[in-house]
Formats: C-alpha cells, structure tokens, sequence
C-alpha cells in the first residue's frame, strides 16, 4: 500500500472520532452553550445528515479541483471548524461548525475513495478501501474513548482541539506527498448515469441497508449494557475491536465475501438477539457482529467504488459514502421507531436483521 493511503487514513480517523465522540460530551455542551440534552443531540444528527448532503455536493465541486489540493482544502475546512467550535459557547454558531466539518468529511472521503482506483491495482481496490475505512474503526477503538476521557477532564474544547491537531498533522504530511491526478474525459454531471445500471444501483442500495442495520443496533448498545454502567465504553469498545478486525480481513478475502456475507450477517444479528439477555452474551456479540457487520459493509464500499469508477471516477467516492450515511441516518431512526424504552433496546437488532434480509433478497434477485 503506498505511504499516502496511510496519511488519508489518519485524516478519517481524526474525522471518524468527531461523528462519534460528541456522544460521550453532549451533557457539558448542553451546560456550558445553556441548551438542553435533546438540543445538544442536534449536533450529532446534523452531522450525519450533513454528510449525506455533503459527498455528492463536494465531489462535484472537488472534481473542479486537482485531487491533492481538493483533499487539503477539505482538510483545511475540517481542522477551522473545530478551531472554531472550541472557541465558541454559542450554540448556533457551534451548529454551524458541525454542518462545515460534516461537509468537509463528506467531500474528503468521497474524493480519497474515488482516488483509491489510481493509487492502487484493481484488483487491490477491496484492501486499500478496508485501509481508508480502518480510519473510522479505530476511532471507536482508540479515538472516541480517549476524545471522551480528554472532553470529561479538560472541557469538550479539548476534544476539538485534538481532532483538529490530528487534522493538521495529517494536512502537513498530504501536502508533502505525490498524488496522481488522472484528468477528467467528461462532464462531471454525466458520471451520475452509473446509477441507472441495474448491477451499481443494487450493490448501493444494499450498501444502504447493510450499514443501517450496522448503526441501527450501535446506537443501542450502549443502552443494552446500561444496567452495568461500567461496562458501557467496554461494549462500545469491543465492537470497535470487532470492526477493525471485519474491515482488515474483509480486504483480504475473495469476492465470495458479498455472496455469502449478508446471510451471515442476517444471522448474527438474529443470534445477537437472543445472546444480548447477558454481559457476557453481550459482549460476544458486540465483537462477532461489529466483525461482520464493518466486514460486509467495507466489502460492499469496495464494491461500489469498483462497480462505478470506470464510467465515473470522480463521483463513485461520493456514491460510496452517501450509501454508507444514509445507513447511518436511517438504521437508527427506524431502530428508534421500535425501541420505546430501554427495557427493549434489544430490539434494535431485530432492525438490523431486517435491514440485511432485505439486502439478501435484492442479491438474490440481482
């Protein structure tokens, strides 16, 4: 794997560890911007939605742009956002901060996805995308504990000025590497039409339906493990183990990975379920499923990046990323429709089954 892919990777970790490490810091920027819980919790949804609405946007708009100086003005935009947001108590500016480090996520990710086809053989695509995404497991890992430990002994700004330190860091060293920048044959706009082919159309939307079940039970796992709130950030943590092993195996196996990946999938879930009653039950199937769940959903990332880069190599990144947040949106609305409480937050998996069987039946069909 060349060098750079390593430095794009530090850039999603610091990104990854700012979707997720507000979690552990919404009740201080509640107190100290004098909003409530529920109020504070805007700045995670908005950061999901605005990644949705950013990677096609700023892909676009990136396309204008060579790819290494597209990469660090995103990187630019990422690292001010959070400069900013640990500098203010306002609410609404702190929501606007979000809404620009969201679209500079979206943009970076998209564009390094899309790039991946001219740092690497083909046939290494499946690796170099499970690399890239190693980024965001091993900010659930390492990056939103440690953000969350900082944020709870030396304020929430602490946590912003680390991910844009980290942001910073990574920006120095891309601009010091070599990047390939293959020029553009056709207008950016037609490269959208890769959607109306039967075969990338399926593998998007069951990269749709695979992440969302992925984000439908991890919203909940922190409540399942509730009752014992010491073994909280465990939890969490083991699914984090778990997706850093699902992604790095995950770019080592065959194809035969998406043909038997969602049915696997649809069972573990279905067996988390019914293991989840206990700690130990718990804990077993926060590491099987946070394996497969990252596994198949990196796989089908690969997938999707491979299936549209021929025809449109400057939009399949984005097409990659708007499928895995859209997951990341949906999963946890609809799993939120069925957990009233968090007696039954168990329930949360049966969503997730749902979601993978339905990506089962779309493969079979396909």
């Amino acid at each position: 794997m060349p060098p750079v892919l390593f430095i794009l990777a530090s850039a999603v970790f610091a990104q990854g560890t700012s979707e997720f490490v507000l979690s552990g810091l919404l009740p201080q920027i509640a107190a100290d911007t004098g909003v409530s819980l529920g109020t504070a919790g805007l700045l995670t949804s908005l950061f999901a939605a605005g990644m949705v609405v950013g990677a096609p946007l700023l892909a676009m708009l990136g396309s204008k742009l060579p790819r290494k100086l597209a990469l660090l003005s995103f990187l630019g935009l990422f690292c001010a956002a959070h400069v900013i947001g640990a500098l203010t108590t306002d609410f609404p500016l702190l929501l606007v901060t979000r809404a620009l480090a969201a679209f500079a996520n979206a943009g970076f990710l998209a564009v390094s996805l899309a790039a991946l086809g001219s740092l690497v053989p083909a046939e290494a695509v499946g690796r170099a995308t499970s690399v890239l995404l190693s980024g965001v497991t091993l900010a659930c890992i390492v990056g939103v504990p440690a953000g969350t430990v900082l944020g709870q002994y030396a304020g929430w700004q602490a946590a912003f000025w680390a991910i844009a330190a980290i942001t910073a860091l990574a920006a120095a060293a891309l601009a010091t590497a070599s990047f390939d920048d293959p020029p553009a044959t056709t207008p950016v706009y037609r490269e959208w039409r890769v959607l109306t082919r039967p075969s990338t159309a399926i593998t998007v939307v069951k990269g749709i339906l695979v992440n969302g079940g992925t984000f439908a039970a991890f919203t909940y796992l922190g409540t399942m493990a509730a009752a014992t709130p010491a073994w909280v950030p465990v939890v969490l943590a083991v699914f984090g183990v778990g997706s850093f092993v699902g992604v790095t195996v995950a770019g080592k196996a065959d194809p035969r990975i998406l043909k038997a990946g969602t049915v696997v999938l649809t069972a573990v879930w279905v067996a988390a379920f019914f293991a989840a009653q206990s700690l130990p039950g718990l804990l077993a199937a926060a590491l099987v499923a946070g394996a497969m769940a990252f596994g198949v959903g990196s796989a089908l990332i690969a997938a999707i990046v491979t299936a549209a880069s021929a025809e449109a190599p400057r939009v399949a990144g984005a097409i990659a990323t708007t499928a895995f947040n859209l997951g990341a949106v949906v999963g946890p609305a609809v799993a939120g429709a069925v957990v009233f409480d968090a007696a039954h937050a168990r329930a949360a998996f049966w969503v997730s089954a749902a979601f993978t069987a339905v990506a089962m039946v779309l493969k079979a069909k396909k």
